[in-house]
């Protein structure tokens, strides 16, 4: 009889900051693919947003790993902020196998708005052919999808898989333009991501 394997969720991003939409993607893809643990993973270097300020990286780690910490299904890795150069996920991918020994399956979690640019990522067909993408999206966004699943081909239709999550309308840009402003954050972020914001003074 074959091994089971254990099955994760990867959700990466800049984090900058991380925010309630980025937790319940998380949570509904963990539930529908019924994942034991979803890994959260922020980008030292985001390679699509070189030469744009960012976030220190630390407080970027550090606003997730207070995010998820009340849920016991969620980890947040450090994996990027080790590696020097620029965050490219087939690189993490290919070092998360290496070290779960070969008995875990990786599905990569991405919101439409990701998977649109997909094709545009550093050795794509390589980290679709070796970790499927679950494209979480909003009603209405399906065509986002399907348009990027043709651009990749076989490949892509095979390995690119659909679900509709909860309409949310969050971004982390309108976040940091509310903070620079003094609107409020209050239930758009957790209550501890968003007394550390204030706490060190991010994005005024």
């Amino acid at each position: 009889m074959a091994e089971t394997k254990h099955r994760v969720g990867i959700l990466g991003g800049t984090f900058d900051p991380i925010h309630i939409g980025h937790l319940m993607l998380a949570e509904a893809v963990r539930d529908e693919y019924e994942l034991e643990t979803v890994l959260f993973i922020p980008a030292a270097q985001p390679p699509h947003k070189l030469g744009r300020k960012i976030s220190p990286a630390e407080d970027r780690y550090l606003m997730t790993v207070l995010a998820t910490c009340s849920n016991p299904s969620f980890e947040v890795s450090d994996i990027e902020m080790r590696r020097e150069g620029p965050s490219y996920s087939i690189d993490t991918v290919r070092a998360l196998m290496r070290t779960s020994g070969g008995d875990t399956e990786f599905f990569f979690i991405a919101g439409t708005d990701i998977v649109r640019e997909i094709h545009t990522w550093e050795r794509i067909e390589e980290l679709l052919e070796i970790c499927p993408f679950i494209a979480a999206s909003r009603p209405g966004c399906r065509p986002d999808v399907e348009k990027t699943r043709a651009l990749l081909g076989d490949l892509g239709v095979r390995q690119i898989h659909l679900l509709n999550t909860p309409e949310l309308e969050i971004s982390s840009t309108d976040i940091r333009e509310r903070v620079a402003r003094g609107a409020s954050i209050r239930y758009i972020v957790p209550r501890e991501v968003e007394q550390y914001i204030y706490k060190k003074g991010l994005y005024r």
